[in-house]
């Protein structure tokens, strides 16, 4: 009997039978792909996934536990051997989807290799000499190399060339999804049984639950009708919310919805895509974000509208592969996300993180955006450098695989084919989900631009001296933090500092403060970051915005007269420039690009002027700089076989370049509960870092090193799990108010900066 999986001290007979492992992995995987049509390609790869372990040195390796053997490349160069045609009328296109899938298959554990190169390479693998399989495979599991590659609609890349390269090593990316999560499920499922407990992992199947979210969604719209003013902005939020959930009966595919900042897009947004949903039997809404200063609170008000049973939020600053070493079970234990949940509130990095990686843990919900919605809030703050990539990966779900995204912002940043993008996008002006976006902005318009040159510290405190209720907004973390301090310094009441030196809780009091503060009408006068630009719901009198990218100051100014309830000409948004900060280079090159524009437009804040600000930027930056990974020249093929980079393009896409590294401030009983379990063994070390999310502060690495060596910070269970939990330990440099301010030399420079 050959086992594909032991219990220790157990007799071999309860030990899970490799046929039975094989053949439930490739009907599991056959079912996970079967929604793009590759239900043939998931069950061949199921079949021989393991097929090495067909072999006496991987069956001495269980019983004896002697050793590593290589039980994936067996498979990998056994699907292309059985794929090649032996007679001419055999479709080749069998062959080189079996080239493709032998890529999922050898990296079904370390990771999608790439083709060509060293070590753990495809052809390095292939050439190597390998333990020889006992043929009772052959009659166990039967394989068939037929049918292999998925009848999807290749018609805008039957060029051949890179554009059907990147085409079929996408559709490799997904059949590996499918065949990772078959493959993790199914052994999950027999350690599970072996040791008599439950696997409560299941979430409730969206097309089973959707006339519910529905009709929660319809219930919370009607309380707010109820209590709404009748406002010229609510009436035009109902109109936006109408026009936008008509929509849902469109195709699936492409869709945008432009709607200025205060149109109510993020629950509009929403009931589109349940609508959407229901209209085609879709199985779930993800929507993506940018920032995760601004996750908890849009997956708050999902909870609130639609429960919590329902949504997950997903969004870990902690690297969980990184965690050190586990048995696989304990892996299987942590059970890594795979975005089966019906709704799925996550961040613009591990979408495209995920999108783009070669490693199982993160490639394995890819399969689960088949037949989805995703919902791109705020589309524009896709990073350039790698934006190319990341609008080609949007395309090849809303082409391919059944998927509707949309474009949400109040600034769209002019990613189609029409405006010249590279690579654009296929975007229709009939998938606008917005009532006539023009006039939508001409409606909401709230505020005025005013532009007025340098503005030191000083005279920026005078400013908000005269407004007992104002914004500003800087470039720099440094800069809001010396800026708070010369304004307390000052004796400046109600003044708030909010930047990302706070954790996520702390951020989150301090805006349910700043909101109720500005409902009282007391002194609220705050200097934050550009994290307030981003979909955080604050409505102050006036702004002030130190020089950015136009996108940047439209975004600010949604921050001002939100409501409407001021005239235009009182709510003022002042753009400056700060003589002793100067912005970082990127946001530089975006003020040269406003510069431009602004010869043209009267009115900076019209859609066409936004649309104009992107094709400068895009035009300045240039094709190569919109790749800076080399992602859209990894994949090719010659005759037929292909040459994928999959490795090489995992380890290096990344969405952020922060270099930016994290410290767990633990000062919250919740925190310090959380600290307590993993040190003593009783939390995994996955779920520590879910939990830990809401209290990290992400610092530079040779900062924490720094903290680290002067023993202010300290890692938790370092042999095991590396540097990726480090605690704070003197507490004093963090305050609420300030946040962890690493830069004190000495903890008692906080207090006499702050005295």
């Amino acid at each position: 009997m050959f086992h594909a999986h032991s219990l220790p001290d157990r007799p071999e007979k309860e030990w899970q039978p490799l046929a039975d492992h094989l053949i439930a992995v490739g009907k599991l995987a056959a079912e996970r792909a079967s929604k793009f049509g590759a239900a043939g390609a998931g069950r061949y790869a199921g079949l021989l996934h393991d097929l090495g372990k067909y072999t006496l040195a991987f069956q001495r390796r269980i019983r004896d536990d002697y050793g590593k053997v290589d039980h994936a490349t067996a498979g990998a160069k056994m699907a292309v051997m059985l794929a090649t045609p032996s007679n001419p009328k055999h479709p080749t296109s069998d062959l080189l989807a079996a080239r493709i899938l032998a890529h999922a298959i050898a990296g079904h554990h370390g990771g999608l290799p790439d083709t060509i190169g060293g070590a753990g390479a495809l052809d390095d693998r292939f050439s190597r000499d390998l333990p020889p399989l006992i043929e009772q495979w052959r009659n166990e599991i039967a394989p068939e190399a037929t049918g292999l590659m998925p009848p999807l609609d290749w018609s805008d890349v039957k060029g051949g060339g890179e554009p059907l390269a990147r085409a079929l090593a996408f559709f490799g990316r997904m059949v590996f999804s499918a065949l990772v999560d078959a493959d993790y499920r199914d052994t999950e499922a027999f350690y599970a049984a072996a040791e008599d407990r439950p696997v409560d992992r299941d979430w409730p199947k969206l097309p089973d639950v959707v006339d519910d979210l529905i009709a929660r969604v319809d219930a919370h719209m009607a309380r707010l009708a109820a209590r709404a003013a009748d406002t010229a902005v609510n009436r035009l939020r109902g109109e936006i919310l109408t026009h936008v959930r008509a929509g849902a009966d469109k195709y699936t595919g492409l869709f945008t919805l432009t709607v200025p900042t205060g149109g109510g897009k993020t629950l509009a947004s929403l009931a589109f895509a349940l609508d959407h949903a229901k209209r085609h039997g879709l199985d779930r809404i993800v929507y993506a974000i940018p920032f995760t200063s601004v996750i908890d609170q849009t997956a708050g008000i999902f909870r609130k509208v639609l429960g919590d049973d329902v949504v997950l939020e997903h969004h870990s600053s902690i690297d969980e592969e990184k965690l050190g070493d586990r048995s696989a079970r304990d892996k299987l234990r942590l059970a890594m996300e795979d975005w089966a949940a019906p709704i799925v509130v996550t961040t613009n990095v591990q979408l495209f993180e995920s999108l783009h990686a070669h490693r199982p843990s993160r490639a394995r919900r890819l399969h689960n955006l088949a037949r989805a919605v995703i919902v791109l809030d705020e589309a524009q703050t896709i990073p350039r450098p790698v934006l190319r990539p990341c609008v080609a990966a949007i395309g090849e779900l809303a082409k391919r695989y059944g998927t509707s995204v949309v474009l949400c912002t109040a600034t769209q940043p002019a990613l189609g084919k029409a405006d010249g993008f590279p690579d654009g996008l296929a975007l229709e002006p009939s998938r606008e989900l917005a009532p006539e976006p023009d006039r939508l902005t001409a409606a909401l318009a709230r505020v005025r631009l005013a532009r007025v040159g340098a503005l030191d510290d000083e005279a920026l405190v005078a400013a908000l001296e005269a407004s007992p209720q104002g914004l500003v907004i800087v470039n720099s973390r440094r800069h809001a933090l010396a800026l708070y301090q010369t304004a307390h310094a000052g004796g400046l009441d109600g003044v708030i500092h909010l930047s990302t030196r706070q954790y996520a809780a702390d951020r989150v009091r301090i805006l349910a403060d700043v909101r109720q503060r500005l409902t009282d009408g007391r002194p609220c006068r705050v200097v934050a970051t550009s994290l307030v630009e981003a979909g955080v719901d604050v409505d102050f009198p006036r702004v002030w915005r130190a020089e950015a990218g136009l996108d940047q100051i439209a975004q600010a100014a949604g921050r001002c007269n939100r409501e409407g309830k001021r005239p235009i000409d009182e709510s003022v948004v002042t753009v400056f420039r700060a003589p002793d900060h100067a912005p970082p280079r990127e946001i530089a090159g975006l003020v040269a690009d406003m510069e431009r524009v602004t010869a043209r437009h009267h009115d900076l804040l019209t859609n066409a002027a936004i649309r104009d600000y992107f094709g400068e930027v895009f035009w300045r930056v240039g094709p190569e700089r919109l790749d800076k990974h080399d992602v859209m020249k990894a994949f090719r093929l010659s005759a037929g076989v292909p040459s994928f980079d999959y490795r090489r393009v995992g380890e290096a896409f990344r969405l952020i370049e922060s270099d930016m590294a994290p410290v767990i401030v633990a000062i919250e009983d919740e925190a310090r509960a959380v600290i307590e379990k993993l040190e003593a063994g009783f939390l995994p070390p996955g779920a520590a870092a879910r939990r830990l999310q809401r209290f990290l502060v992400q610092i530079p690495p040779k900062t924490r090193l720094a903290l680290i060596a002067r023993r202010d910070v300290r890692l938790i269970r370092e042999k095991e799990l590396g540097d990726q939990f480090a605690v704070l330990v003197t507490e004093k440099l963090y305050r609420k108010d300030v946040g962890l301010h690493w830069e004190a030399a000495d903890v008692h420079d906080l207090d006499l900066l702050m005295a």
